[in-house]
């Protein structure tokens, strides 16, 4: 095994680290992975967006505990990067400097472009996705959506799109406390499919095409589906269909936000936007007639991960 590297990646609604090495084989293997809800994209659906002193503190305190969480791996490099959130906020510089300040690290602020494109890099490291040639990938996140398309396992089509889970909840629901209503659903709809279209994102690969759904929406989503069945994440089909996800909608719908958190295996955290982000990846799959998803863990931090670490020697 090789030495290792850790990457945090700084999201509009988590920051989440990787510690990962590089197995004799070539493969990635992860010797920590941890997620903390920090929410620093609170406002970025305004004109202006910017990130709240609250946020930021936030943001810090989460970036601190998870450096603290690496140093017994002794990574080298370490990587911080940030995504939307940070991208598109009039003072994102300012929290680059404080973290900068605090920590002694740098942020590498990543284009919407460079996102999307390290997701893809990431999604092939995945194993269980070795023999998938043509597949799409969605990665819904807080502030984004990333869509890509392969063909023979090479990127096609890539765009990053401002239709996170955390900005389309700002932009469309009145009250978040509140059940979900049928119009804030529509507009939801209409916004993805209208913002879609408008990128030149093409669904046109072959009918045997697989959909991947990546982020913590649809890690939430196949949580909590297991959790019905008595099942963890880690033991549950990763499978996750139209079908499923419509129900999971309208069930979550008809709940307040206080009776949502209770639902098992709903991050406290995410029980807000998550009307939301279901009604996202639901357009998302009307639109391009796909009738399920799989669902990978494998995305930015991994892609940033394979970056880092060299390959191993030839035999």
């Amino acid at each position: 095994m090789s030495a290792s590297v850790a990457v945090i990646d700084i999201g509009s609604n988590s920051i989440k680290i990787l510690v990962a090495q590089r197995t004799s084989e070539g493969q990635l293997a992860s010797l920590k992975m941890k997620t903390l809800d920090a929410r620093i994209s609170a406002g970025i659906s305004h004109a202006q967006p910017r990130l709240s002193d609250e946020g930021m503190a936030r943001g810090l305190a989460a970036i601190q505990e998870l450096l603290q969480d690496a140093a017994p791996f002794q990574p080298a490099p370490i990587q911080l990067v940030a995504t939307s959130a940070v991208r598109d906020a009039a003072n994102g510089k300012e929290f680059i400097e404080r973290v900068k300040a605090e920590t002694g690290h740098s942020i590498r602020l990543l284009s919407g472009n460079e996102e999307a494109n390290t997701i893809g890099r990431g999604l092939t490291c995945d194993p269980a996705l070795k023999g998938l040639r043509d597949f799409y990938l969605f990665d819904l996140g807080g502030g984004s959506l990333e869509c890509l398309s392969f063909r023979d396992r090479t990127i096609v089509q890539a765009v990053s799109l401002p239709l996170g889970c955390v900005r389309l909840t700002e932009r469309c629901i009145t009250d978040p406390a509140l059940p979900y209503k049928p119009e804030e659903h529509q507009q939801i709809v209409d916004t993805a499919q209208k913002t879609i279209a408008a990128s030149g994102f093409h669904f046109n690969l072959p009918p045997h095409a697989v959909a991947i759904g990546t982020g913590g929406t649809v890690t939430t989503a196949r949580a909590i589906l297991a959790a019905r069945r008595g099942k963890t994440l880690e033991t549950s089909d990763t499978i996750l269909t139209l079908a499923e996800l419509r129900e999971l909608l309208a069930y979550c719908g008809r709940c307040s936000l206080e009776d949502r958190r209770r639902i098992p295996a709903m991050p406290a955290a995410r029980a807000d936007v998550l009307p939301a982000a279901l009604a996202t990846v639901i357009a998302i799959a009307e639109l391009g007639g796909i009738e399920a998803y799989r669902h990978s863990l494998y995305n930015l931090r991994w892609g940033l991960a394979d970056e880092l670490l060299p390959e191993p020697p030839p035999r």
